[in-house]
């Protein structure tokens, strides 16, 4: 999560027309609005090798790859998520344009200021999405990468996986080179060179006013 929540509510009709003239992007949890903070170059190039790999192996198959700046509005929900990266089989998303509604995988690149949250609430919404076979999480500090894997009894369990390991994509059959996944990332996060700029300021719907 970025910024406060705005009140009141909005339903997803008026989240589509509002969030389409925003410049930045906007999650939207129970009729809240939460805009997107900018990740850091080494969480944008996990996400961007993990897609990369993704849409390689899994080209010419039912399955399309999809990374952040695509929508998921979880099929019997108004939420609206943008994952860092994920995966649909589902013939219904092929007509969708605006979000897809049935993902098979998702993945999540951890930041500091979001991980709790990636792994709490966000993790929890995301496993009441009947399609979801797995769930990943990549700590680009430790490189640690949990699979949460649907089990036969509909029960999520973790596969952890350490720092060097290939990591195993069960829902699109896929293997994460571990070497692969952090190509071009350093160890530690680039210096920000002293740079002392002011946040953006989040636009709000005319009528609305900041929530706590």
């Amino acid at each position: 999560m970025g910024y406060a929540a705005r009140r009141p509510a909005l339903d997803a009709e008026a989240f589509l027309a509002w969030e389409a003239g925003q410049a930045l992007r906007h999650e939207l949890v129970d009729g809240e609005v939460y805009a997107m903070a900018g990740a850091e170059e080494r969480h944008v190039t996990v996400a961007g090798n993990a897609y990369m790999v993704l849409r390689q192996a899994l080209a010419g198959t039912p399955c399309r790859t999809f990374l952040t700046d695509m929508k998921l509005r979880p099929l019997g929900a108004d939420d609206f998520f943008y994952p860092d990266v994920f995966v649909t089989c589902a013939e219904a998303d092929r007509t969708l344009a605006q979000f897809k509604r049935e993902p098979a995988l998702i993945v999540e690149v951890l930041s500091p200021t979001t991980a709790a949250y990636d792994r709490g609430e966000k993790f929890a919404r995301y496993r009441r999405i009947s399609s979801v076979r797995e769930v990943v999480f990549v700590d680009i500090d430790t490189r640690r990468i949990d699979v949460h894997r649907r089990g036969a009894d509909g029960l999520f369990v973790l596969h952890a996986f350490e720092p060097g390991e290939d990591v195993v994509l069960a829902s699109v059959g896929v293997t994460l080179a571990a070497a692969v996944l952090f190509a071009e990332v350093p160890e530690a996060p680039p210096s920000t060179g002293g740079w002392t700029g002011t946040v953006p300021e989040v636009r709000m719907p005319p009528g609305y006013w900041a929530g706590a």
